[in-house]
């Protein structure tokens, strides 16, 4: 069943065409992830979906009563509201039941309170406060009496994603959800939207993120957009054959048009006697051969200023924030062109270590023994800050003239930009024109262009778009020079670099040696091994007695058919349960549950836990004879 139909559609600011004359549709249940390139007008088509802008041409069609989500790049709330109260700001049809049931509560014959009630049952309305809460847990948010004028950017975003998750839509549409996002949040929401029965229009940087939950991609490129009935990996596979049937047609006009130039060329006096059709078929292939061929291709092999063996050491650096230890007494050394990951959840302290780094920030104690060759390259969070009336290529050219390629080779700025994706009229634009994500890799672009030896990178993967990622990623693979990256993008940290510091929290700080697919599956079979051994445990302070008192000397005593049979049954079992276990965990901690679902899976979960421990001792007995 269509929920969504998005007809000829076509939207332009001025002589700047976004997209023009496309068509499609959502479904129930289809899962659609939305990728462009940044300035191709991806929030702008979401914006026009949820009737927040206006287009140009074309119809915007949904089903009838269809429940609607929408989460905005840059949410806003009126500034007095609580967290909790936020929740509530919605014109979702059980937030206005609830408020038409506190209206009738306060008057004195509570007009109309038996229907209400009745629709309050229907709706589950009962359990909505307890549903925003523990959403509004798994995101970290836990003040729920405090204003929304108190809260950060990123604690706003999750709050308004707690919103749409709340309101319970049919149609979730999903502007870059991930931003501001710590791992385990991130994973929890993969886990979320993966499960639920929804259907979902979403813009994500986030490949693992995209590549997990969404089942189709839609490519808005060059104003056209290109259906893929797969994951992200599905995607970048058909996206590269259709590039390469692409440039073989572009190969192929162009060979044409050498031989249709040359005959336009000839006898320019019976130029008038030419076939018509000849003629035109000629700018035809001028235009098609003129076309770009593969538009994400980037090979920038910028060379890094010299840099000396000595890099930074930390020496017994200690910094807290009252009760909140960042680190303390931490030591390390930095090695040459080394490329450190920093990761952990939010509130650990990863950027503020990055700013004791850069002296931002002072430490308590301890100090930050910085080489005398290192010269920082530093990309903030806090560091997006342009004059919006200047141009692009005024921004670059006021840091350097060219880029040193090594070897008395340089680069200009404008082909440097153009690397970077800035088409050559994009580079005379005015800085106001641009958008959120282009101003990132602009700003990327001015680091960058200081020619610096060591790069200090805090998010900055955060609103670029994925073919920008990947030049910024083949940028810091080939990278000369030392690199430190805090992100939560686990695709981009896989691709980069080489070593972890994990974050955990009161300043406990795990250096991991590999990246952080690598540490995920560390830390996952460690907590298995634990799990174990506290089963181990357990089986010895409640042992199981023993039957009869035989001698040391005696032989030991084997399987018979039938426990052989039930240690056989008992190794399947055991991980059933677990996996079982861990599903109820799952959905008791999704926040979706109503109260006597909740309970329900609690009453079981307990069960399931019990069967496990009175197995695991049975397979520890039995172990013992096979």
């Amino acid at each position: 069943m269509s929920q969504l139909n998005i007809n000829g559609l076509t939207k332009s600011f001025g002589d700047l065409v976004l997209f023009e004359d496309i068509t499609f549709g959502i479904s129930q249940g289809q899962k659609i992830g939305l990728i462009a390139k940044n300035g191709s007008g991806k929030t702008t088509l979401l914006n026009i979906i949820a009737g927040k802008e206006d287009y140009d041409s074309g119809s915007v069609v949904f089903s009838n009563d269809l429940r609607v989500g929408y989460l905005e790049q840059s949410p806003v709330y009126p500034p007095e509201l609580t967290v909790l109260q936020a929740c509530f700001y919605s014109s979702n049809e059980t937030v206005r039941l609830i408020a038409e049931y506190e209206q009738a509560m306060k008057e004195e014959d509570h007009p109309n309170l038996e229907d209400i009630l009745l629709r309050m049952d229907n709706l589950k309305a009962w359990d909505y406060e307890q549903k925003a809460k523990q959403i509004l847990g798994q995101l970290k948010i836990h003040n729920f009496d405090q204003k929304i004028s108190e809260l950060s950017g990123g604690q706003l975003k999750r709050v308004a994603l707690a919103n749409v998750l709340i309101t319970d839509p049919e149609l979730i549409i999903l502007d870059e959800p991930t931003n501001h996002l710590d791992l385990e949040m991130t994973e929890w929401l993969e886990g979320y939207l993966s499960r639920a029965n929804i259907s979902l229009l979403m813009v994500t940087h986030d490949r693992y993120f995209l590549d997990r939950v969404c089942s189709e991609v839609i490519e808005i490129d060059r104003k056209q957009i290109y259906q893929y009935k797969g994951n992200y990996s599905y995607y970048l596979e058909k996206r590269q054959e259709r590039v390469d049937a692409l440039n073989a047609d572009v190969e192929r006009a162009n060979n044409l048009l050498r031989k249709e130039l040359d005959w336009m060329r000839r006898q320019p006096q019976a130029r008038g006697t030419k076939a018509k059709y000849r003629i035109d078929a000629f700018y035809e292939l001028e235009k098609k051969a003129k076309q770009q061929r593969d538009a994400g291709h980037v090979n920038l092999d910028v060379k890094a200023s010299y840099i000396g063996s000595k890099i930074f050491e930390a020496q017994h650096i200690s910094k807290s924030y009252g009760d909140l230890k960042i680190v303390e007494d931490f030591n390390y050394i930095f090695a040459r062109y080394e490329k450190m990951g920093i990761v952990g959840n939010n509130g650990t302290g990863k950027s503020t270590f990055i700013k004791m780094l850069m002296g931002e920030v002072e430490p308590d104690s301890g100090v930050f023994d910085i080489g005398e060759t290192v010269r920082f390259g530093y990309y903030s969070q806090d560091g997006l800050q342009f004059d919006e009336q200047m141009k692009v290529i005024d921004v670059v050219q006021d840091i350097a003239e060219y880029v040193d390629l090594g070897d008395d080779r340089k680069m200009g700025v404008s082909q440097f930009l153009n690397y970077f994706l800035f088409t050559p009229e994009k580079q005379y634009s005015y800085i106001y024109k641009l958008s959120g994500g282009e101003k990132r890799r602009l700003y990327l672009c001015t680091v960058l262009m200081r020619s610096p030896n060591f790069l200090v990178l805090d998010e900055p993967t955060n609103d670029l778009d994925i073919v920008t990622l990947n030049v910024l990623e083949e940028y810091l693979k080939s990278f000369k020079g030392c690199v430190i990256v805090v992100s939560h993008d686990r695709y981009f940290m896989d691709k980069v670099v080489d070593h972890l510091l994990v974050f955990r929290g009161n300043a406990d700080i795990k250096d991991f040696p590999g990246n952080y697919t690598q540490y995920r599956d560390w830390k996952e079979a460690i907590e298995q091994q634990e799990k174990e051994e506290e089963a181990i445990r357990q089986s010895k302070t409640n042992p199981v007695p023993e039957k009869s008192n035989r001698s040391q000397s005696e032989p030991k005593k084997k399987l018979s058919f039938k426990e052989k049979k039930e240690f056989e049954a008992l190794e399947l079992e055991i991980p059933a349960l677990e996996a079982e276990k861990a599903e109820l965990e799952s959905a008791m901690s999704s926040g979706v549950l109503a109260n006597d679902e909740l309970m329900a899976k609690a009453d079981r979960i307990a069960k399931v836990m019990e069967e496990i421990d009175e197995k695991t001792m049975r397979w520890l007995e039995l172990s013992e004879l096979a």
